[in-house]
């Protein structure tokens, strides 16, 4: 022993005081293990963070890839075609000694390529002015444009198709811009009447008024309006594909819905369906139920139950043309009232009975009659509270217009909507619409025949 009484030969323990042997070796086994865990727990949290990160910046697969870019091909108007436009004008013109005027808007687009995308309405005119200048026999178009002196150079920028140098009239802020427009473009000429445009403002046709003194000053005749009713092979290829392209959509967003959703929801469904055929400054109306029974809808957000309709009034705009196009539709789980899917059908048989009455020299108000018709004789005459349809291009809604009383004669080349509907207040309503054009031949023929057409049933738009 030394001096202390302690072996110098006995090992040192090198345990902490206080903990048991049994535990220090519970502890060596559980330290790994719970290391391994956490790791394993980092590992996944990375892999489950990666995955949703390149989640959000992959691009997903659209539903509606299939109808994807439907009207790729299909051209816009071209120069020459606006060149033709303005010398028929020109002649109609020369013949009344008249002169046509018209705002940024759908007969300045149809004439000038000035639609209100490109020059907005203010307080300060822009005018496109058509004028008939005759040279040594014959009659050509000229084009002017009025504008603010400040803006000219950026009307001068505007893509204006003219088979002659187009004249620009510039009025200073001091002026009267009317005066200006009207003095400029009757110099030398002996003109009798300026022909306004029918969506031309009313202090802008005062002012025109007021300055052409000792003119007639009025809207266009029915000879100059039926220039743009009727359209041409191209308006037609346009007017066709947005058509068709509108009905794809429809039914590629029939197949997204469920009961359930709420409208707001099928309305952005709709807009990524319009987006994906190509079409632009979408429109739509998404009504399911009782809110249905208002034509246009009733501002609230409606879910979407199994004994409900579903309406979509949808269209968007191809190269400056538009679509129209309505269903009244069902889901494969819907649980419809046997009243309910009747009127369907009624709505259905008066669309076709319209379609089949819509011929070369009819009379508008006989074809809104038609359809009329099919729906008094099974009892919902009261429910049917609009027009049949209108006529569709440039806007969508423009003339000729089918309703009651209209007396305008049907011409080949006029498109018109079909759509006529049942609103039962409070518990349903149905509207079918298609748009159709009346061929060379004198037939109507719908401008979505090519892909499918009407309606079939209600499971099947």
């Amino acid at each position: 022993m030394s001096e202390k009484g302690l072996s110098t030969s006995a090992p040192i323990s090198r345990a902490r005081p206080g903990v048991p042997t049994r535990r220090r070796k519970s502890l060596s086994v559980l330290l790994p293990l719970t290391g391994l865990a956490l790791l394993t727990l980092l590992y996944q949290w990375r892999d489950g963070f990666w995955r949703s990160y390149t989640d959000a910046f992959t691009p997903r697969s659209s539903p509606f890839s299939d109808i994807k870019e439907h009207c790729s091909g299909v051209s816009a108007i071209k120069a020459v075609e606006y060149h033709a436009r303005q010398q028929k004008l020109a002649e109609l013109l020369h013949s009344q000694d008249a002169i046509y005027v018209a705002e940024p808007g759908a007969t300045a687009s149809y004439y000038g390529n000035i639609s209100q995308s490109v020059w907005y309405l203010s307080e300060r005119p822009l005018l496109l002015i058509i004028a008939p200048i005759e040279s040594n026999g014959t009659v050509n178009a000229e084009v002017s444009i009025l504008t603010p002196k400040f803006e000219a150079t950026r009307a001068k920028l505007l893509s204006i198709p003219s088979d002659d140098r187009i004249t620009y009239f510039e009025w200073p802020e001091d002026s009267n811009p009317y005066e200006v427009a009207v003095k400029s473009v009757s110099k030398g000429r002996n003109y009798q009447r300026l022909f306004a445009d029918d969506n031309m403002r009313t202090f802008v046709l005062d002012g025109l008024r007021a300055a052409a003194e000792g003119w007639q000053v009025r809207s266009a005749p029915p000879a100059v309006k039926s220039l743009r009713e009727r359209k041409s092979k191209t308006e037609l290829d346009i007017l066709k594909c947005a058509n068709e392209a509108t009905l794809l959509a429809l039914r590629a967003v029939q197949a997204q819905m469920k009961i359930g959703m709420r409208e707001s929801e099928v309305k952005h469904l709709v807009d990524e369906a319009l987006t994906a055929v190509g079409l632009r400054d979408h429109d739509g109306i998404v009504l399911f139920g009782e809110n249905a029974a208002l034509p246009h809808g009733s501002g609230n957000d409606r879910v979407l139950g199994k004994q409900d309709f579903a309406l979509l009034d949808i269209g968007g705009t191809l190269h400056g043309y538009h679509s129209d196009l309505t269903r009244t539709f069902v889901l494969p789980e819907s649980e419809i009232p046997a009243t309910h899917l009747q009127a369907w059908f009624y709505v259905q048989d008066a669309q076709r009975a319209a379609l089949a009455a819509a011929t070369e020299g009819s009379i508008t108000g006989s074809v809104d009659r038609a359809a009329r018709a099919v729906i008094e004789r099974h009892g919902y005459g009261d429910y049917f509270t609009h027009r049949l349809g209108h006529g569709i291009g440039l806007e969508t809604h423009e003339s000729p217009y089918l309703r009651g009383g209209s007396k305008d004669p049907i011409e080949a080349g006029n498109t018109f909507s079909d759509e006529p509907g049942i609103y039962v207040e409070g518990k349903f309503g149905v509207r079918l619409e298609d748009c159709f054009v009346v061929g060379e031949d004198g037939k109507a023929v719908l401008l979505t025949e090519d892909v499918g057409g009407f309606a079939e049933s209600p499971w099947n738009p």
